[in-house]
């Protein structure tokens, strides 16, 4: 009986002893997971300062292009009206993108006849054309106004109807109309593509074409 006593005894002492090792490990690995969830509760906090500051790079940016958007907008504008006041806004403004919006649109490299105010006679009649870029198969054809209308579009058409009667040499060209000011009412846009006009107004940093594929040749 003594000795089944101390052996109880011994085992019930390598039980508590487990039992504090258990409990030592135990709280051991609560302290751990506590440092991992301020660890990670750190990283959160610094994930989305990250995510702040990033925020406010991107709205930063944003902003500044908008704001430079608006400003080259505003000079783009004010250097139109300048340029209308001098009658020089065909020369200076729409002429300088043709050769641009050629290559863009329809993959035409140097022009072999490249010029402003054409004017040519038929029979009585004479015929002024703003800007002509003339290539192997097209011909890009301009009209300028500083303020558009619906009957300005439509003398336009007429214009491209009589085009290769004051331009013979053209006879096989595709001819593009593309009438341009500084800007344009969507109501135009709409009508001018019903019709097979380009039309070209001024974007954010030059003048562009606000309905590309709607041409229809001439």
């Amino acid at each position: 009986m003594e000795t089944y006593m101390k052996e109880l005894a011994y085992h019930s002492m390598q039980v508590d002893m487990s039992l504090m090792q258990l409990s030592k490990e135990m709280k051991d690995f609560k302290d751990e997971m506590k440092d991992f969830k301020d660890e990670m509760k750190d990283f959160k906090d610094e994930m989305k300062d990250f995510k702040d500051d990033t925020k406010d790079f991107k709205d930063d940016t944003k902003a500044y292009k908008e704001e430079n958007a608006r400003i080259n907008r505003e000079m783009n504008r004010q250097w139109g009206e300048l340029a209308h006041k001098m009658g020089t806004m065909a020369e200076d403004i729409v002429a300088p993108n043709l050769p641009r919006i050629a290559r863009e649109l329809f993959g035409l490299e140097e022009p072999q006849f490249f010029a402003v105010r054409v004017k040519r006679k038929q029979d009585s009649r004479n015929r002024e054309f703003d800007v002509i870029a003339a290539y192997d198969d097209y011909v890009l054809v301009n009209e300028t106004k500083s303020s558009l209308n619906d009957k300005d579009v439509n003398l336009f058409v007429e214009a491209l109807l009589e085009f290769r009667v004051f331009f013979p040499e053209y006879q096989s060209c595709k001819i593009i109309g593309i009438i341009a000011s500084l800007y344009v009412e969507q109501s135009l846009i709409r009508y001018c593509s019903a019709k097979g006009i380009l039309v070209m107004a001024m974007g954010d940093s030059t003048m562009d074409i606000l309905n590309k594929g709607a041409e229809q040749p001439y």
